[in-house]
């Protein structure tokens, strides 16, 4: 994914040059039915990318990996240094695909949306994960108390190492910082579905115009964000604390 990140393509170009570079050989048909698959049809296929929104260049990338149809992308960090609008395009975009998709990634929101099997990567090993999200954070948050971990090594309340004053204070921020991105996460969904739906928007929404509804979902994806970023920074420190 990192080859075509979305500040790699040239502004001056159109997608259609793009593509059509990227597709040499193929037929002009062709090179208009892989952009339209990315929403790239008709004025929208010869605009200059430099004038494209952010979540236009981001589909537009994605465009150009999956032109030869892999059966499997593998995307490393996909959202790092990807605004609001990229990071839902590349989400609406990697749902819509049809093969399989390796995502490795921070971005929890990201992960929530698109991911229907969690793999834990640990000790040098990789397995299957068989609970959620939320159960991971749990998992994490709890040390050696929860999770899978929890079957495989039963040790006594009393046998179990005190915890320092700044691990205590560690664990303390990282419940705090958990719990605003439970809650900065609900607030996100609630603004996806008054998009979708306006008549099933909760009471705090329904006033609001399509465009205050993108407004508040950029403000609390950014707030999300940040949170998201003090969550796995106090989780780190939590495991070599």
């Amino acid at each position: 994914f990192t080859q075509y990140q979305v500040e790699e393509l040239d502004g001056d170009d159109t997608p259609l040059e793009h593509m059509t570079r990227m597709m040499s050989g193929k037929t002009p048909g062709a090179v208009r039915a892989q952009l339209g698959r990315f929403g790239f049809s008709g004025v929208k296929a010869t605009q200059k990318v430099g004038k494209l929104s952010g979540g236009e260049r981001a589909r537009l990338a994605l465009a150009l990996i999956t032109r030869d149809a892999p059966h499997m992308l593998i995307l490393d960090e996909p959202t790092n240094h990807l605004d609001v609008d990229a990071r839902e395009a590349l989400v609406q975009a990697l749902n819509a695909y049809d093969g399989a998709v390796i995502l490795v990634s921070h971005d929890r929101h990201m992960v929530e949306l698109t991911a229907d099997r969690l793999v834990l990567v640990d000790g040098g090993t990789a397995k299957e994960y068989a609970g959620s999200m939320e159960d991971y954070i749990a998992f994490v948050l709890a040390g050696d108390g929860g999770g899978e971990g929890a079957k495989t090594k039963a040790v006594k309340k009393d046998d179990k190492p005190q915890l320092s004053a700044a691990a205590v204070a560690l664990q303390k921020k990282a419940h705090e910082a958990e719990a605003l991105v439970a809650k900065l996460t609900k607030q996100l969904n609630a603004v996806d579905r008054a998009i979708a739906d306006p008549s099933a928007a909760e009471a705090w929404l329904s006033r609001m115009n399509p465009a205050e509804l993108a407004k508040q979902h950029a403000q609390i994806s950014k707030k999300l964000g940040a949170a998201e970023a003090v969550w796995f920074e106090v989780s780190e420190s939590l495991e070599t604390a």
